[in-house]
């Protein structure tokens, strides 16, 4: 044993800060895997579509690196992030900004989920749970951590990310998912909103957006209903549009590829972007339309010619340029649809969901439907702002509908249809909660309801000792009896005196055998006089009795 020598194991300077990290900090090494295989699995699901497209395509232009450049930059795309093609005839790097919106929901989702596992502790029963930051951060630093080298490999292909948009987008598209996915994790509280609203709206209008149990308000439901059906209606026009112009979509497709699978690429394109054509068609309703190209406005009154367009499918819907027609006008159906659903939701949330307000009067109905109009189009300016973008320089740098033009234009529609209804709906609300016959005088103004005054609840009734004949009556110095709950059994309770002067008597009997217990009273002494006692109402037989 002389020869052993003893040595101390250290760790070296990074283990032991990894150790600490780990042991402080639970949740952020689930958090950073979460994340990094978020963005994993969004890439590999845009390499696995773009290689099979290219191993089906007949003329590929490039190689597989080629083919691993454009998926990252499309996954890039997703985000919102522009890209710029160098290789054009001009030789000018030319922007592509339209970003499908369908493309956006495969990142949003693999965030959304990442942070709320992780949140929630791996989705295990017997995990403990994540603080909401630790599990936050930890999503958004694993996912930036494969987006960076990702973006650094697609700037070497045809397609590279703009570095401007790139750097804004995809950390923002990363907090918010994963904010999302932690605030799910905790139930949704309405702690975060009532604090990011009471810094953005005033205190009168928070209750339109925010209701006191936490959840969206009746201006919020408005709007976004409003913006729903705005969309939907959007949708329809689209469809209609295509099935008007079926012919030029056909022919679009055969000038465009040739091939079973260019097809199928072109109808995967067309796919992805129709979230983007019907805001383009809601637009087109709404009356400012979108722009084909600078100073190439396409409106219900009329559009113009836009000569450098691409033979692509979902631009055969296009309207055909000249003055519109009554045909035309027709669509201004749409927004006024929309102003009535958003009216409905007012005029019935004046009624039954007022909160402290109560009923609502008719000024504040016709407030909340403005503001929930003006809700409305800042949703559709934010669809607007997303759903176009620049297609090149100079004619094709605008492209798509203007957000600003979009969302003006639906409040104002909104906002007229909407007030209009919600006085209707509450007038009618009114009238049906009353009734014509009913035989009560409907209020000239109504006003918050008063709380009714609630009865004190009656003091729990004192039970009266119970008449016995072989109890001891209490004196004028005994305690009051305990008061006894209404819920409790009467008969089931006895005195306390009661049942010390039972056990008194029991003991007395077993002494004395039983004799005289039925003839016995209680003397002052607190003995007990067993000798018999003449009844005063019985006869007289002290005389005489006769032999047995």
């Amino acid at each position: 044993m002389a020869g052993v020598i003893q040595t101390t194991v250290r760790r070296s300077m990074p283990a032991s800060l990894l150790l600490r990290v780990r042991h402080r900090s639970p949740g952020l090494a689930c958090g950073l895997v979460g994340g990094a295989l978020a963005a994993g699995l969004g890439l590999a699901a845009f390499t696995v579509l773009v290689m099979l497209l290219w191993v089906s395509s007949p003329y590929p232009d490039s190689g597989p690196g080629g083919a691993l450049h454009v998926a990252a930059a499309l996954w890039l795309l997703a985000h919102g992030a522009e890209l710029v093609r160098a290789d054009t005839l001009s030789g000018v790097p030319a922007p592509m900004g339209v970003s499908p919106l369908l493309l956006a929901a495969v990142p949003v989702w693999l965030l959304h989920r990442a942070a709320r596992d992780t949140a929630e502790g791996g989705a295990r029963d017997n995990a403990r749970p994540v603080p909401g930051r630790i599990a936050w951060a930890g999503v958004v630093l694993g996912y930036l951590a494969v987006a960076a080298p990702a973006a650094l490999y697609a700037a070497g292909g045809a397609l590279r990310p703009s570095w401007a948009w790139t750097v804004t987008c995809v950390p923002l598209v990363a907090v918010v998912a994963a904010g999302t996915g932690v605030w799910t994790a905790y139930g949704r509280p309405s702690g975060p909103l009532e604090q990011v609203l009471g810094a953005v709206l005033p205190r009168g209008v928070r209750h339109l957006v925010l209701g006191p149990d936490g959840r969206p308000g009746v201006a919020a439901r408005a709007a976004a209903a409003g913006a729903t059906v705005l969309v939907a209606g959007g949708a329809v026009l689209l469809a209609v549009s295509l099935g008007w112009h079926l012919d030029e979509t056909r022919r679009a497709f055969g000038r465009l590829t040739e091939g079973w699978s260019g097809w199928l690429a072109v109808a995967l394109l067309c796919v992805a972007l129709l979230p983007n054509a019907a805001v383009w068609a809601a637009s087109y309703a709404l009356g400012p339309g979108f722009l084909l190209g600078v100073g190439v406005p396409v409106t219900p009154l009329g559009g113009q010619a836009a000569p450098l367009l691409p033979p692509f499918p979902l631009l055969a819907a296009v309207p055909d340029p000249g003055a519109g027609t009554a045909l035309h006008g027709t669509v201004a159906a749409l927004p006024l649809t929309a102003g009535v659903v958003v009216g409905w939701h007012v005029g019935r949330g004046s009624v039954t969901g007022g909160g402290r307000f109560g009923i609502w009067t008719t000024g504040r109905t016709a407030g909340a439907a403005a503001f929930a109009a003006g809700l409305s189009g800042v949703l559709l300016a934010l669809l607007a702002g997303l759903a176009g973008g620049p297609l090149g320089t100079a004619a094709l740098s605008r492209f798509g509908p203007v957000w600003w033009q979009a969302g003006l234009a639906t409040a104002v529609w909104l906002g007229l249809t909407a007030a209009v209804t919600a006085l209707a709906v509450r007038a009618w609300c009114r009238r049906r909660s009353y009734g014509r016959g009913g035989g009560g005088r409907r209020p000239a103004r109504v006003v918050a309801p008063r709380r009714r005054p609630v009865p004190a609840r009656p003091a729990p009734r004192a039970r009266l000792p119970r008449g016995s004949w072989f109890g001891r009556k209490p004196g004028r110095g005994a305690p009051a009896p305990a008061p006894v709950a209404d819920d409790e059994p009467y008969l089931l309770l006895d005195d306390d005196d009661g049942d010390r002067d039972h056990g008194d008597r029991d003991h007395g009997d077993r002494d004395h055998g039983g004799r005289g217990a039925l003839g016995t009273l209680p003397d002052g002494t607190g003995s007990l006089d067993l000798r018999p006692r003449p009844d005063p109402l019985a006869p007289d037989d002290t005389g005489p009795r006769p032999p047995a």
